[in-house]
């Protein structure tokens, strides 16, 4: 087999592969045998019936189209091996020549991996934060759990609306003089402070009563998810009903046995102490990693073709289709309430994807570099978490993805991870403090 290569752009590449007469004669042979193999053929038995034979029961195009299936097949993965290129994308294919008794010739042109020049990977040093409880912190938290157990109670007559309060209110808006859609409601409870309405909206609330009217004057953000209502100025007529106030438990030992089951209100402040420890000492491990990794990333240098940019993006979109299926809205039903097309949200993912598929990248490379391989053992693990985090059985998992043929992209993606381990083991916390070792002392 002969193998040319020319390059198109930085990015893509023509194979001219041309295949013997022989070579490609003995794959018409065997394309033909497994042909044979799956039709019923009157007077022959399975897998016997010669090619001619095929040619008057099937149609000679649909033997041709077998048998160059067939040959390109083997030829085309045999020449990226010989070339050492590996493709991005699935090949473009111009037959020039497939006469028999001749060589088959033909073009794949296809767009090739884009080489990486690694930056500092080892070592990375990043300060981690660092993690300090205060009585402040737990005081938040203890308010937060009050709030859990507080009861919702009319507020006595003449009751002025402040921050935290819900005001019971009827609310008609309208823009130059003109109601629009979704702009009323009736006994509506509003949290003063939740920031849950248009922006402004409740603080012009605070200092009403009950059965007192108002036009409260916004103006909608630019961002607003209502394209007609974006920017806009409107007026709402607001009367109260009634104003709601929270009445909390006292903080004492009883309470604590009803939040928590604790004896005692000081046993209560030492587990929401631990709970918040854990909770913010993730967050720091999180931080510190996604740091690590995004600086790994910058040191980096690759120069990212637009078609793995644009499939990035394709498969984020499947992704949140998917989401959107298991909430019981499809994709059309989300462009719709959003006001806007798929090739505006095409473009809202084009940044994150190209992120996305220079991280892929990256990690692919430095798992080269690292010798990384992946154990039966790390991809067992990996399913086993797969199962966990979609509730179905492990065997299951694993039946799915070979049907599926994604046992390739599970291994890939698995390398990608412990190189991302690996990155990770090397880098330094900045903020750690080392202990000094105290000095021996000569013995005398």
């Amino acid at each position: 087999m002969n193998v040319t290569v020319n390059e198109v752009d930085r990015h893509q590449v023509i194979l001219h592969i041309e295949v013997p007469e022989k070579e490609a004669a003995k794959a018409a042979v065997r394309a033909c045998n497994v042909l044979a193999g799956k039709v019923n053929i009157p007077g022959f038995r399975k897998g016997k019936a010669p090619r001619k034979v095929l040619e008057s029961f099937l149609g000679k195009e649909a033997v041709k189209q077998e048998i160059e299936e067939a040959i390109m097949n083997k030829a085309y993965p045999d020449a990226l091996s010989e070339q050492a290129i590996e493709p991005v994308t699935d090949p473009e294919i111009h037959i020039i020549s497939s006469e028999k008794g001749a060589d088959f010739v033909f073009e794949a042109t296809v767009t090739k991996k884009p080489e990486v020049t690694l930056g500092e990977y080892k070592g990375i040093k990043i300060g981690k934060d660092v993690v300090d409880i205060t009585d402040e912190d737990i005081d938040k938290e203890l308010k937060n759990l009050q709030k859990q157990h507080a009861k919702l109670l009319v507020a006595p007559e003449g009751t002025v609306i402040e921050n935290e309060d819900f005001a019971i209110i009827d609310f008609k808006g309208s823009i130059d003089g003109v109601a629009f859609e979704g702009g009323e409601g009736k006994a509506y409870p509003l949290e003063i402070g939740s920031h849950s309405f248009i922006p402004g909206f409740e603080e012009q609330l605070v200092g009403m009563k009950a059965g007192e009217s108002k036009d409260v004057k916004v103006t909608f953000p630019e961002t607003y998810h209502e394209a007609s209502l974006a920017g806009k100025e409107a007026v709402f007529a607001v009367t109260v009903q009634d104003v709601k106030r929270r009445e909390y438990p006292e903080v004492n030992d009883e309470f604590a046995k009803e939040a928590g089951k604790f004896e005692t209100i000081a046993e209560l402040r030492e587990d929401l102490r631990k709970r918040i420890f854990a909770r913010v000492s993730l967050q720091a491990v999180e931080k510190f990693n996604n740091e690590v990794l995004k600086t790994v990333i910058q040191n980096a240098e690759v120069d990212i073709p637009q078609v793995m940019v644009d499939n990035k993006v394709d498969q984020m979109i499947d992704e949140m289709a998917m989401k959107l299926e298991t909430q019981g809205m499809n994709m059309d039903a989300y462009l719709k309430y959003t006001k806007q097309d798929i090739q505006k949200l095409k473009e809202q993912y084009a940044q994150p994807a190209k992120e996305n598929v220079k991280m892929d990248l990256v990690l692919e490379c430095i798992a080269k570099a690292e010798n990384i391989d992946v154990t039966e053992q790390d991809l067992n693990a990996e399913i086993f978490t797969m199962s966990q985090n979609f509730g179905a059985d492990p065997k299951e998992v694993y039946k799915i993805i070979v049907k599926e043929h994604r046992v390739p992209l599970l291994i890939q993606s698995v390398r990608r991870k412990k190189a991302a381990s690996f990155i990770l083991g090397q880098a330094i916390d900045t903020n750690e403090k080392v202990e000094e070792k105290p000095e021996e002392k000569p013995e005398a």
